[in-house]
């Protein structure tokens, strides 16, 4: 994938789905899965800016899976995330802007010294968050990453 060719990020690590809501990620995940207390422990945090780890179907694309068999997603209340998704039909790939290994780009500028003049950027409010996303698993409610 072109993103991950981008970004120098190996295919392994996985990559996070975003969303304008949770219709458009039933065909990569496994809801049938998930239990009806995981799905309100997911819901209760959404929209938001928590990430959940979900079963995936073999038929996820390894290249958002990475080793896993899951996947991690989000349905955004950010008002351009899903204006984007709601435009394009489907989830977004949500991923920080940066090359592997160097810190994640915080403005226009940053992004377009690391990815050249030409990257594109949508100019748009970030919501005002400093840290990435939350991330737990949904099977377990583990904290993956700190938010």
């Amino acid at each position: 994938m072109q993103l991950l060719a981008l970004k120098r990020r190996p295919v392994d690590k996985g990559l996070i789905l975003i969303a304008a809501d949770y219709q458009q990620l039933l065909p990569y995940i496994a809801d049938e899965q998930l239990s009806a207390e995981q799905k309100e422990r997911m819901f209760s945090r959404w929209p938001g800016p928590v990430t959940w780890v979900l079963p995936a179907p073999q038929e996820t694309p390894r290249w958002l899976t990475g080793r896993f068999s899951s996947l991690a997603v989000r349905v955004s209340n950010h008002p351009d995330v899903i204006k984007l998704c709601q435009a394009f039909g489907k989830p977004l790939v949500s991923t920080s802007a940066n090359l592997s290994g160097l810190p994640p780009c915080r403005n226009v500028a940053e992004v377009l010294a690391q990815f050249g003049e030409r990257f594109p950027v949508l100019h748009g409010e970030t919501g005002g968050r400093q840290n990435p996303s939350e991330i737990r698993d949904v099977l377990t409610g583990e904290l993956i990453r700190q938010g």
